[in-house]
């Protein structure tokens, strides 16, 4: 029996009480992909980024683990929630525009003290100062740089468009702005190389592909490294007492956590691992989060029918943003009709071994959007289930 056989075996066994679609998260998994994560870190701190997670049980279990600390959420009401919740040290990775969210923020001094919001351009200090309705708490600011690598004099761009500060120069301008400011602090510096720590360079069947991209990647890296330190360096001439800076992601934890300016990284799809993942030479983890789906029809031999399954996730639309059956080994979507709103057919020889009613497990294309689809998570140990935790969704919280 293949390591994957055995896999789908405990979970049939653990979930044989469940009637699909139903979600599990393999602990054992999660906390072996932690332990790398933590490793990969050299010692230093990692913040969860709550998006890949999304679930409060599961991020306690992972701040639970010595070497991480703090979360990186991604909406400001999501933040206020967390920091209401306990958690105390929350960096809010996206700027917003939830005006009642900046009024609670700057009215409580707890949450004040609790939650860091992102900043990238002066208009932003001026609409949470429009919004504070007589709230009078230090806001704690984070700068966001601009991690994109920029050739042929700027014409070529790779990187996400995310903030405007690119040169040390910029960042260092805006950091004075707030510091002239009343009612605001900085405290951080956070910058995200999406393409780096994002990008997967091994993808199977395209090598050459792979190659430019471990060439671009490698390149990226060398740059930010140098640009990072400069902004740091630039920043701290204007606020000595900078806290932390906050750099990386999943796929890049090594890397980024060997630059000295960098004081802490990020990750959080590295707990879940979804398919995305898949495609790194910088490590390997272990699938912790699946979803099953039931079979409801055999329309014919080397095919089965599935209940629902058409889970895309973000970004731009292709394959590679589909959910992939996962387990028995050997599935395959139908060319013609691929995941479906409601139903789904599979092709391939271990469809003919499928019953009615069996579950069909898949992998998610990114971590925390598969949280969107259910509201618990089993979570599963050998072959039991021994806890069901609420997500996100079964809290009644869709941020986004």
């Amino acid at each position: 029996m293949t390591a994957r056989a055995a896999d789908r075996a405990r979970y049939d066994r653990a979930t044989a009480h469940l009637d699909a679609p139903v979600a599990i998260v393999d602990l054992e998994a999660f906390d072996a992909n932690a332990a790398d994560l933590l490793r990969r870190a050299g010692g230093k701190p990692v913040r969860v980024a709550s998006k890949s997670v999304r679930c409060r049980a599961l991020l306690e279990r992972a701040l639970a683990k010595d070497g991480f600390a703090g979360i990186m959420s991604f909406t400001l009401a999501e933040s206020l929630w967390l920091a209401r919740s306990g958690f105390d040290d929350v960096l809010l990775a996206y700027p917003s525009a939830d005006r009642a969210g900046y009024a609670e923020l700057t009215a409580d001094p707890e949450l004040a003290s609790a939650v860091t919001v992102m900043i990238d351009d002066p208009a932003q200090l001026g609409l949470i100062d429009a919004a504070r309705d007589g709230g009078r708490e230090v806001v704690r600011v984070c700068l966001e740089l601009d991690t994109s690598l920029r050739l042929l004099g700027g014409r070529v761009r790779v990187g996400a468009r995310r903030s405007p500060l690119h040169s040390p120069a910029q960042v260092a301008d805006l950091a004075r702005a707030v510091a002239r400011r009343p009612g605001f602090e900085v405290v951080g510096v956070m910058a995200y190389e999406g393409h780096v720590a994002g990008v997967g360079d091994a993808v199977a069947g395209r090598p050459l592909r792979s190659r430019a991209v471990r060439l671009m990647q490698a390149a990226a890296r060398r740059e930010l490294a140098e640009r990072r330190a400069a902004v740091v360096r630039a920043v701290r001439a204007v606020v000595p007492g900078l806290e932390f800076v906050n750099g990386g992601g999943t796929g890049s934890v090594q890397h980024t956590a060997a630059e000295d300016a960098v004081t802490e990284v990020a990750a959080g799809s590295g707990l879940y691992v979804p398919r995305l993942f898949d495609n790194y030479t910088s490590f390997r983890g272990r699938p912790a989060a699946l979803f099953a789906q039931p079979v409801v029809r055999r329309p014919g031999v080397g095919a089965v029918t599935v209940l629902g399954g058409g889970y895309p996730a973000s970004g731009v639309a292709g394959a590679d943003r589909l959910p992939v059956p996962y387990l028995p080994e050997g599935l395959r979507y139908d060319p013609q009709e691929g995941a479906g709103e409601v139903q789904t057919p599979l092709l391939g020889s271990p469809a003919d071994d499928l019953l009615i009613g069996d579950k069909v497990w898949f992998r998610h294309a990114k971590a925390g959007e598969l949280c969107e689809r259910f509201d618990a998570l089993h979570l599963v140990e050998g072959d039991r289930v021994t806890a069901t935790v609420p997500t996100y969704r079964g809290e009644g919280r869709t941020f986004l």
